[in-house]
């Protein structure tokens, strides 16, 4: 592929789908902000249950995605699975799985902002919109990320479903931390979810699937001018 080449493959199998992705949030939120959906209730009854276990973990369970531990964890991501697997695949993937939903997200949530919850928070309530919840996108960004990168490099079976248990188990956590601690309405969680796991696949399919051209069955420049048909020669025998 030409420089061209691959500058239109990423705009087109990346920076679009993200685009359209944005544009689609922004969407859905000014539907929620348009119907009630009476989701503060599920706050509420989680904030009666509250208890001083459940308020110490949840804290650690949001702190899974905090933005300065995200941050820090995607950058010696990066430099680890370069070291390992001595190219820049894997590690150019998890920076654009995490940041591609960073940027979707910064850019709807400056927009059109929606109230957090009317409950009491447990965490410090910061400028963003409540929708959609960066801490269960980033979650999913990342630690999804890598699971599917570990697992990719491992044949065993187990091995690839710790990978994916606990892959799957942290954004799970941060979406119940954000919930339990008054940060996020439901919406905002599945929604931030499904946000993350779209940037992955986008990802995924843009940079660790991508496929290469095939330069073992590509015609050699000399072998198609040799195979092309030219002018008969004159018979000279006669």
């Amino acid at each position: 592929m030409t420089r061209r080449d691959l500058v239109k493959y990423y705009l087109l199998n990346l920076a679009l789908p993200l685009v359209v992705l944005a544009i689609v949030t922004l969407g859905v939120r000014e539907l929620i902000l348009a119907w009630p959906t009476g989701e503060t209730v599920v706050n509420r009854d989680l904030q009666a249950h509250r208890t001083a276990l459940m308020d110490r973990l949840t804290d650690y369970g949001t702190s899974l995605s905090d933005m300065p531990y995200i941050v820090a964890l995607t950058l010696i991501a990066i430099i680890v699975f370069r070291l390992a697997y001595k190219r820049w695949r894997e590690s150019i993937f998890l920076a654009a799985s995490v940041w591609g939903q960073s940027l979707v997200f910064l850019a709807t949530t400056e927009l059109v902002g929606r109230h957090r919850p009317e409950v009491k928070h447990l965490d410090p309530a910061p400028p963003t919109s409540s929708f959609p919840s960066g801490h269960a996108s980033a979650a999913v960004g990342f630690y999804c990320a890598v699971a599917l990168i570990l697992s990719l490099h491992v044949r065993n079976r187990v091995a690839q479903v710790v990978f994916w248990v606990l892959g799957v188990a942290a954004p799970l956590i941060v979406s119940y931390s954000r919930l339990y601690r008054g940060m996020h309405h439901l919406s905002d969680v599945l929604w931030g979810l499904l946000l993350g796991v779209v940037c992955l696949v986008v990802a995924a399919r843009a940079i660790l699937f991508k496929r290469e051209p095939d330069v073992r069955t590509a015609p050699r420049p000399e072998a198609a001018v040799a195979g092309r048909p030219g002018r008969p020669r004159p018979d000279t025998t006669a």
